[in-house]
């Protein structure tokens, strides 16, 4: 479940919210650009490996906890605080250019055959779902899977590496879980679009746009593993993105196969 962000965090970025993060026991840099964060013990069942039920219980303080932060721009920051995106939008929409975190990826799909049409069909419907995105400025953990969140009978005990971190609307994360929510066979018997809006509908009204923004998020997230994948030549998962990508592009705004008509 690794993104086209996944590069070496810089320890400054993975300490936040307080109200999640582990303590910093230590701090050290490492050679090539690597940095460390030693945090104190925390205990827990990781997100990934609970049943569905449990996932449902444990959404709430995850998603309060994600709540918890703020500072300028969109997109992934840096650890002054700064992103560099003007607009959510614009962070979203970047994802079509190729960066020194993920170099390579664009030739490497037209080498293989694929192509850049699925990409091009990606990042055009997701450019006609931008109208419905909101100027929400929020933390987005980003990478919520990959054993980084764990959990007790009271809700999560702790949310780990916050290196894939990036400003935006935090409805982002929940599009995180759902697009993962197939990869994971033991989730399957639960419904993790239902606990969503469970959670949603208690905290407030509905969010506005639903349904767009997290067909806007899915989008984002496709393109995004496929980038990675593609520069790492992975090339059955690549296919499995396509697949998704395209899914995607071809559904009318906000009326994806991927989210229930109900949500």
């Amino acid at each position: 479940m690794t993104s086209e962000q996944a590069t070496p965090p810089d320890h400054s970025r993975s300490l936040a919210p307080a109200s999640s993060a582990p303590s910093t026991v230590t701090a050290l840099d490492g050679a090539e650009g690597w940095a460390y964060a030693v945090s104190g013990r925390v205990r827990g069942t990781a997100l990934d490996d609970l049943s569905g039920e449990a996932v449902a219980r444990t959404l709430p303080s995850l998603l309060r906890a994600l709540d918890a932060a703020g500072t300028s721009g969109y997109g992934i920051w840096t650890p002054d605080g700064r992103a560099p995106q003007a607009s959510w939008p614009e962070a979203l929409l970047a994802i079509g250019t190729e960066t020194p975190r993920v170099p390579g990826w664009r030739a490497a799909l037209v080498d293989s055959g694929i192509g850049l049409g699925p990409v091009e069909a990606g990042l055009s419907a997701l450019a006609a779902l931008t109208p419905c995105l909101p100027d929400a400025r929020r933390l987005i953990h980003g990478d919520l899977l990959s054993r980084n969140v764990l959990a007790g009978e009271a809700g999560i005990t702790g949310v780990l590496d916050w290196g894939n971190a990036l400003y935006g609307d935090p409805l982002y994360d929940a599009a995180w879980l759902l697009h993962w929510w197939p990869w994971y066979p033991g989730w399957r018997p639960g419904d993790l679009h239902a606990a969503l809006l469970t959670h949603w509908r208690a905290t407030g009204p509905t969010p506005a746009h639903l349904r767009e923004r997290l067909h806007a998020y899915l989008l984002h997230i496709a393109l995004d593993a496929l980038a990675f994948c593609s520069y790492r030549g992975r090339w059955d998962e690549v296919r499995a993105h396509v697949g998704t990508v395209l899914t995607l592009a071809s559904a009318g705004e906000g009326e994806s196969v991927l989210i229930p008509a109900g949500a």
